[in-house]
């Protein structure tokens, strides 16, 4: 009797939900400031970092919302008929835990991917440093928009519209750091807004060590894949040894059985 009167209420919240009479996202909409709370810093860059500009972090944040009240709703109903305390935050702490499997997810594909998109900076830069050459450091940002990596190119909009409207200090610079934060980001932007403050006089000095910094950084970034390529195959050679081991032992275990059956 009780499951029957569990799926009738599961069937009833889904069909009420379908018909407009339950409205999750207006709730969602209507406490945005609330749950955005929970929403990570770094959220919006790994979506973009895995997805492009394909998806908008906001509805991705919402729907992870959503998935997440909709766990409590179910553990609660699960647990309707012998209902406790302890009962109902273990319902919340899945909904959370829920909430927050996509951020993880993310981290994960981040990690896995962490030296191409790390390298992705300097590369940029480097094509940034020949139009700094001929132009001033906002016009040449704002020429390298188009060829730059699709993953900085809103920042890349708002840095150069804040610069554009008159803010002549280092904060969009450090924003776009924030907002991208690939390794080394803080340094190359400071590095970038000197070089926009410099003297025509001494900007030949100030673009050799932005190019030998940016050359350092992309060294690194080869070291960085070389040695991630390394660790793959000395994992996956190290499988190989155990599982050849494993199978000589079941294989000399089995022999010696063998052998002592006969005996």
């Amino acid at each position: 009797m009780y499951i029957e009167i569990l799926l009738l209420g599961v069937i009833v919240f889904v069909v009420l939900t379908a018909n407009g009479f339950i409205k999750p996202d207006k709730f969602i909409q209507d406490n945005q400031d609330i749950f955005y709370k929970l929403k990570e810093d770094d959220y919006a860059f790994l979506v973009k970092a895995k997805y492009g500009d394909g998806l908008d972090p906001d509805v991705l944040f919402q729907k992870r919302i959503r998935n997440g009240m909709l766990v409590i709703v179910l553990l609660l109903f699960v647990f309707i008929s012998n209902m406790s305390a302890v009962k109902v935050v273990f319902a919340f702490v899945g909904g959370f835990a829920m909430f927050k499997l996509d951020y993880l997810n993310l981290k994960n594909f981040y990690k896995a991917h962490l030296n191409l998109i790390d390298s992705m900076l300097p590369y940029y830069l480097k094509g940034l440093e020949i139009l700094i050459q001929h132009y001033t450091v906002p016009v040449a940002i704002g020429k390298s928009i188009g060829d730059a990596p699709e993953i900085f190119r809103d920042g890349l909009v708002d840095m150069i519209n804040k610069i554009n409207a008159g803010d002549a200090t280092v904060n969009p610079y450090m924003e776009f750091a924030q907002t991208y934060p690939v390794r080394d980001s803080m340094r190359m932007m400071r590095l970038l807004y000197r070089l926009s403050l410099g003297r025509q006089e001494r900007k030949q000095e100030q673009l050799i060590t932005f190019s030998k910094t940016i050359s350092n950084l992309q060294q690194k970034a080869r070291e960085m894949r070389y040695k991630a390529r390394l660790d793959k195959m000395e994992s996956k050679t190290m499988s190989m040894l155990v599982a050849t081991g494993v199978c000589s032992m079941v294989l000399l275990v089995i022999a010696v059985m063998n052998m002592m059956s006969s005996a």
